[in-house]
């Protein structure tokens, strides 16, 4: 049986909601021990983002919601009060006993409990301490909240996004995602640090700082050429053609993102009149006019069905692809070879559906799926083997709303 990727790096998870709870889930799938603290009684917020809930083995619903189940798989749960002094003294108990502490409450709320970066660096400083805001740890912003999406807001993705007369959200968290693979990867980067030097380090992740860079090639353009960024909705930024079109049933998006595939799309339509047009002939001369080819396109592409489109641009390797529901999506062949649906078995849903990890190793590979865990599973086990806790001392604990 291989080894997975992250084995013996034990993260202590501190946050809740979203971003940071995505970059966990990858390093527990990665193979990290992943110990979630959460509040006694309510738990992650996420817990109640629904409907939709998980549903229960009986074919009525759990209380838990699809929204937590996207976020928290491999991970043990263990309810801790950490506003209580013997909370903090058990959070301090596991911190000097794990390799990354990971947490996102607002800027501040740690240090008044003694579980801030400095505080537990005294206990245990081979840890790596990874805290992620909304605004960061310093600026004229930083002890403001927020979400994904004022972060698009603010960020410049909505003013890219959306038709010209409307700007808009991408319809996901995107900003919480992108933030979540930004973490991981600065947490897998501070560790090889630490495996060097043998020192933890402190990370400070912004929402809106990811948001920003997240823009990659559309805020350098900006820079460089000082031109705000048009909205084209389904349109892109590339060789033309780079859209969605209506077909006689329903769109595709296609790109021709260079002389060659518009080439083989021509043949394919049986248009190549189109490369004898010196406004078309060439991919700066196809952008430079726009707005007379896509017209041209769009006639042409409502000629034909999608999937006779699909077919005749296959044959001739023009990149294409249907505009797919979410039933569509999951009973693609393409996505159902590569496994992307998985199935995981849940004491209190049963047979759970989930998203495979889609990063495929050949020496350690993801293959280990356990099921999202319930508020406080893990606590007795957790407790007794990290921090010392009796039998006893948890049952008193319990009593007193520690955990």
């Amino acid at each position: 049986m291989p080894s997975t990727a992250l084995a013996g790096i034990r993260v202590l998870d501190l946050s809740r909601i979203l971003a940071a709870p995505l970059a966990t889930q990858m390093l527990a799938d990665l193979g990290a021990e992943v110990i979630k603290v959460e509040r006694p009684g309510s738990g992650d917020d996420s817990r109640t983002y629904g409907p939709p809930f998980a549903p229960g083995p009986e074919g009525d619903r759990t209380d838990t919601a699809a929204f937590y189940l996207s976020c928290n798989r491999n991970k043990r749960s263990v309810t801790v009060n950490h506003a209580s002094a013997e909370g903090q003294e058990l959070i301090r108990a596991l911190a000097a006993r794990s390799d990354v502490l990971v947490e996102n409450f607002r800027t501040g709320t740690l240090a008044k409990y003694g579980l801030d970066h400095a505080s537990l660096r005294a206990l245990n400083p081979r840890l790596v301490y990874l805290s992620v805001t909304g605004f960061g740890q310093t600026g004229p912003y930083a002890d403001r909240p927020g979400y994904d999406g004022i972060f698009q807001a603010m960020s410049g993705m909505m003013s890219v996004s959306g038709h010209p007369e409307e700007p808009m959200k991408v319809g996901v968290s995107m900003i919480d995602i992108l933030t979540g693979l930004y973490a991981s990867t600065a947490v897998l980067a501070a560790l090889r640090h630490r495996d060097r030097t043998g020192e933890g380090q402190f990370i400070d992740l912004s929402l809106l700082d990811c948001g920003l860079a997240s823009l990659s090639h559309f805020a350098m353009n900006y820079l460089v050429s000082g031109e705000v960024p048009q909205r084209r909705g389904n349109g892109g930024y590339g060789g033309i053609p780079s859209q969605a079109f209506p077909c006689k049933d329903r769109p595709i998006f296609l790109v021709a993102g260079n002389d060659k595939q518009f080439a083989a799309f021509c043949a394919a339509a049986d248009r190549t009149d189109l490369l004898q047009d010196e406004r078309f002939a060439t991919t700066p001369a196809r952008i430079a006019h726009r707005e007379e080819i896509l017209p041209v396109l769009a006639a042409i592409l409502r000629t034909r069905t999608r999937d006779e489109w699909l077919t005749v641009l296959d044959a001739h390797d023009v990149p294409a692809g249907p505009y797919n529901e979410m039933p569509e999506v999951f009973a693609d062949p393409q996505i159902q070879h590569r496994g992307m649906l998985i199935e995981v078995e849940d004491p209190a849903s049963g047979p759970l559906p989930m998203l495979a990890n889609p990063i495929r190793f050949t020496a350690t590979p993801v293959e280990g799926y356990a099921p999202p865990p319930a508020l406080g599973e893990h606590t007795a086990e957790v407790l007794t083997a990290l921090a010392g806790v009796t039998d006893s001392q948890l049952a008193a604990l319990r009593d007193r709303g520690v955990v």
